[in-house]
């Protein structure tokens, strides 16, 4: 099993934390994994964007330049990477802030309207949770358990009421499945 990951959007959308905390799921799982994130000259704001691998055998190179997934936040981000997208590959688009529909045909496409669903559950941080969660349920490279167990190991302060929010999120985010 190899799952190569793109996760892309602004900072401050969760769009790097995401990335490592699927990183350490996977590793919680006894996967193996590798991490890079990039990020644009501003830090809130500016463009962010993380590789992520979660592979049965050994990664060779944390460089994912043709994702089997690609999770966008925002529109900027789905023009960039919607191309990249492995031929049969998923892309996750949140609906909540692109507008744009995805132009090719070769790949599966799932709309989560990610700040949506966090603005429900009260808590708009969350928006990266709900797309995690679209993730393992579509994908199934990782579960949701996995992710829910590596949210205190990741986010350390946080309070068990948060941690279980952002659980909340991940299980909304997983009743989105493909036609």
């Amino acid at each position: 099993m190899y799952q190569g990951i793109r996760i892309s959007g602004f900072g401050g959308q969760g769009v790097i934390s995401a990335g490592y905390l699927l990183a350490q799921a996977g590793m919680m799982e006894g996967k193996e994994v590798s991490f890079f994130p990039a990020y644009g000259a501003e830090m809130r704001g500016g463009t962010a964007n993380c590789s992520v691998v979660v592979a049965t055998d050994e990664v060779s190179t944390p460089i994912v330049s043709t994702p089997d997934t690609v999770i966008v936040f925002n529109e900027p981000s789905l023009a960039k990477f919607e191309p990249m997208v492995k031929p049969g590959g998923l892309l996750i688009i949140n609906s909540s802030l692109v507008n744009s529909k995805a132009t090719r045909k070769d790949i599966k496409v799932l709309y989560v309207p990610c700040n949506e669903i966090a603005g429900e559950l009260g808590n708009a941080k969350i928006m990266n949770m709900v797309a995690l969660g679209a993730f393992a349920a579509a994908t199934g490279a990782m579960t949701i358990d996995a992710i829910a167990k590596a949210l205190p190991k990741v986010y350390k302060k946080l309070k068990p009421e948060v941690i279980e929010l952002n659980v909340k999120a991940l299980k909304r985010g997983a009743e989105f499945k493909l036609n």
